[in-house]
């Protein structure tokens, strides 16, 4: 008893000595372990989808530890601060864009890089994913709520002009997520329902223009979509091994490393767009559950941090960061399942890359940075 009176004075000292690592470096701890149990299943699989390369695990422990340091930097930033750099950041970034489609690095037939001497090469496109909700929450915050026609149709504006400038290197994927990221902070704000179905009127209306504006691999992308079996040996072949790959897992998968489609190179891509199919292959239906479960606990998360923002830049951009996240999951998973096109969206965290995980790291970050600025209950 005696030991324990000495004890505990000592003990309460520890105990109010300050607070913890992740509260002083605001960092959220549940979306935290989220995202480290992603990438440690990511892992497990890339290290399959690669082919056994121990090398191609270790480059992207590399880029995660990249991205993790670039998250802790994103959350010491104060969102108030960065509001005021909104609308020159964003003229960085068209123009940026522009310089793109003027004097781009190409590669595979698309033209997404700048090389400017004394920096590696990076794409500008990446940098919007993050610029565009920023700048659209920016406008719309100091907006009456639900924001009136002329406001929707301006911050509308604001989401266009980049989406058609990535469309045309072309990058539709990217462009399909920044347009997703800019449509999700407008529909946070109020948008009222009677524009919500008139912009899917005109959206449909307009699929005939779209239609004939997009290239002709593109073209195909949507005709293989609809029937595969058309070519089952040319455009057709990465989707209909992609469904053996998923059908042929069942439900508790092959093992580990015991995926045929993968291993005898049946199966396009397999550490990268077309991952998740390894994943269902050797671990079958609980495989790819267990992921899904992971990434809809990131998404309730991001939810409840955006619920509970005061701000309306914060409420709208949390809520738009964490159902862009969504998108990547839906458009990559539905494109290997052969039930969307195929465009080239990665699977967050776990498909083999740096550029995506450091873009979607960053935007975590910020959200993270919404959390530890909450009013704190009194």
């Amino acid at each position: 008893m005696a030991d324990f009176q000495r004890w505990a004075p000592e003990a309460r000292k520890h105990l109010q000595q300050g607070p913890r690592l992740w509260v002083k470096l605001r960092l959220d701890p549940w979306l935290l372990v989220l995202l480290l149990a992603i990438m440690s299943f990511g892992l497990l699989v890339l290290y399959s989808g690669s082919g056994a390369s121990e090398a191609a695990v270790q480059k992207q422990l590399v880029r995660y530890g990249v991205a993790l340091l670039g998250m802790v930097m994103i959350t010491q930033i104060n969102l108030r601060k960065v509001q005021r750099w909104m609308p020159f950041l964003y003229v960085a970034g068209l123009l940026m864009l522009l310089a793109v489609l003027l004097f781009g690095v190409g590669a595979k037939g698309a033209q997404r890089w700048l090389a400017i001497p004394g920096l590696p090469r990076f794409q500008p496109a990446e940098i919007m994913k993050l610029v565009v909700p920023l700048t659209v929450a920016w406008y719309l915050a100091s907006r009456p709520r639900p924001p009136h026609l002329i406001h929707v149709i301006i911050a509308m504006g604001l989401v266009v002009v980049p989406v058609l400038l990535i469309a045309k290197q072309p990058d539709l994927g990217t462009s399909l997520l920044i347009g997703s990221s800019g449509l999700f902070v407008i529909f946070f704000a109020g948008l009222l329902w009677r524009y919500v179905l008139a912009a899917i009127a005109l959206g449909a209306a307009g699929f005939p223009v779209m239609w004939m504006g997009m290239r002709e691999y593109q073209k195909q992308r949507v005709l293989t979509f609809l029937d595969p079996e058309s070519d089952p040996l040319g455009a057709g072949w990465n989707i209909i091994q992609s469904k053996i790959a998923i059908g042929s897992g069942g439900i508790n998968g092959k093992g580990w490393l015991q995926g045929t489609q993968s291993h005898l190179d049946f199966l396009p891509e397999t550490h990268t767009d077309f991952i998740v199919a390894v994943l269902a292959e050797e671990f079958g239906l609980i495989g790819v559950c267990l992921l899904l479960t992971l990434y809809f606990l990131v998404l309730a998360r991001g939810l409840i941090i955006a619920g509970y923002a005061a701000h309306p830049f914060d409420r709208m951009l949390a809520a738009s960061l964490t159902l862009t996240f969504f998108v990547y999951v839906l458009v990559n998973v539905g494109m290997v399942s052969g039930l969307l096109p195929v465009v080239g969206v990665p699977l967050p965290l776990v498909s083999y890359g740096g550029t995506s995980a450091v873009t979607l790291m960053a935007s975590l970050g910020l959200l993270m940075s919404i959390h530890a600025r909450r009013p704190q209950p009194t």
